[in-house]
């Protein structure tokens, strides 16, 4: 055998034995999917929700396999710690090191769109559940991008739905951040009866809402009709102890969107209080939904909250996409069978907009009951507001 015989032979032996050594499912049969979430961090009680979520709607979804197409499905978990700076490099290691073929994520708006490019850069897709900030599906965009949680314009939309009524006064109180900006830049865009006196933000980390509270009274207590401040919040802070500043003697009101159970106890001493809300376990009546609650009950003694629904509509987003590609995850299939695409979660069926990949979405009007069996002020549902009820703006420059 001749010396460029040698070396050919010697080449494809080694080629051979790299295939034999790599396992054969290390490309074929396993979907890795990137999890990055605050799990530490000021929202790491909802980033918690929603991890727990996400696996027991993988788990519902694949029947029990977590599998889909004979491919296993493997979750890779990352803690941003509500930080945009690893959130971005966490995503990108997932991508480039992990091999991952998608991820979901995150908590934080903040950290969510400075994750947006890393997607679009790498040409792989990223699941944002659940923030919340318009700009992720808005001029923040990019065709990598679906999002199953909600954003502040159907926050706002909704909450407007709620309370947007003739002669009505509201000033808002909101944090200092994208999704108090957003929120309340929605809202004010959806006002169409009703009048804004004032927007007060406040950081996001404030807990003496003395100052921030007399301003808001200040604007409202001239006002002639119905007064009302709406609050949109997120993370510590009790921005309900304004109403120990006894704003009863100046007949305003209080109104808000939902929140988490433990935020919730503080609605309770306003029964009555309207407002709008993304999801709470006792209202949507569908197959899905009572087996996220059986599910919750099961493992943990107590009904699934408020963010556990949107991971488990992430993931059943995910698995649906999955079983329409037959298992493949190429992002131009994935993106293909996604845009337009329905699928049921815990608040019923939700489309992806071709538009945005933003999933379409029913909200849910409520008043709060002040019940003595539950720890939280309970929203007993007076509306579900469909998608087609709500005119739920395009924002991208797509």
């Amino acid at each position: 055998m001749n010396r460029r015989n040698l070396v050919a032979a010697a080449t494809s032996a080694v080629a051979l034995a790299a295939a034999f050594s790599m396992p054969a499912w290390a490309q074929s049969n396993v979907i890795k999917v990137a999890h990055i979430y605050g799990k530490t961090g000021a929202l790491e009680a909802y980033a918690k929700q929603t991890q727990v979520g996400l696996m027991m709607g993988l788990d519902y979804a694949t029947g029990g396999t977590m599998m889909v197409n004979g491919k296993k499905i493997e979750i890779i978990e990352k803690d941003d710690q509500g930080k945009p700076d690893l959130g971005k490099s966490l995503l990108a290691a997932a991508y480039s090191d992990d091999k991952a073929d998608l991820a979901i994520g995150t908590t934080g708006s903040g950290v969510a769109l400075a994750m947006l490019p890393v997607a679009e850069e790498y040409k792989k897709i990223l699941i944002v559940e659940p923030a919340v900030a318009d700009s992720i599906t808005g001029d923040k965009w990019n065709r990598y991008i679906f999002r199953t949680g909600r954003n502040s314009s159907q926050d706002a939309i909704s909450n407007a739905v709620a309370i947007d009524k003739p002669g009505v006064s509201i000033a808002t109180l909101a944090q200092d951040w994208a999704f108090g900006k957003d929120g309340v830049a929605a809202f004010k865009s959806a006002l169409k009866n009703a009048k804004l006196v004032h927007e007060e933000y406040l950081p996001p980390t404030t807990t003496d809402f003395t100052a921030g509270a007399q301003r808001l009274i200040d604007k409202l207590k001239d006002q002639p009709g119905r007064k009302i401040i709406w609050i949109v919040w997120a993370g510590a802070g009790n921005p309900f102890k304004i109403a120990d500043l006894d704003l009863k003697r100046y007949n305003i009101e209080i109104a808000t969107g939902g929140n988490i159970l433990p935020a919730m106890a503080s609605y309770k001493q306003f029964p009555g209080m309207e407002g709008a809300t993304y999801y709470y376990f006792g209202i949507p009546k569908n197959p899905v939904n009572e087996a996220l609650v059986s599910m919750h009950y099961k493992q943990f003694k107590s009904p699934p909250d408020f963010f556990t629904a949107g991971g488990f509509s992430a993931a059943m987003a995910l698995v649906t996409a999955l079983k329409k590609t037959g298992g493949d995850t190429n992002t131009n299939k994935l993106i293909n069978a996604m845009e337009g695409m329905s699928f049921d979660t815990p608040k019923g069926k939700m489309t992806f907009r071709k538009e945005d990949h933003q999933a379409m979405q029913s909200m849910y009007h409520f008043k709060i009951k002040a019940d003595p069996a539950f720890a939280w002020g309970v929203p007993e549902l007076v509306h579900e507001i469909k998608p087609e009820e709500m005119n739920i703006p395009i924002k991208n420059k797509r």
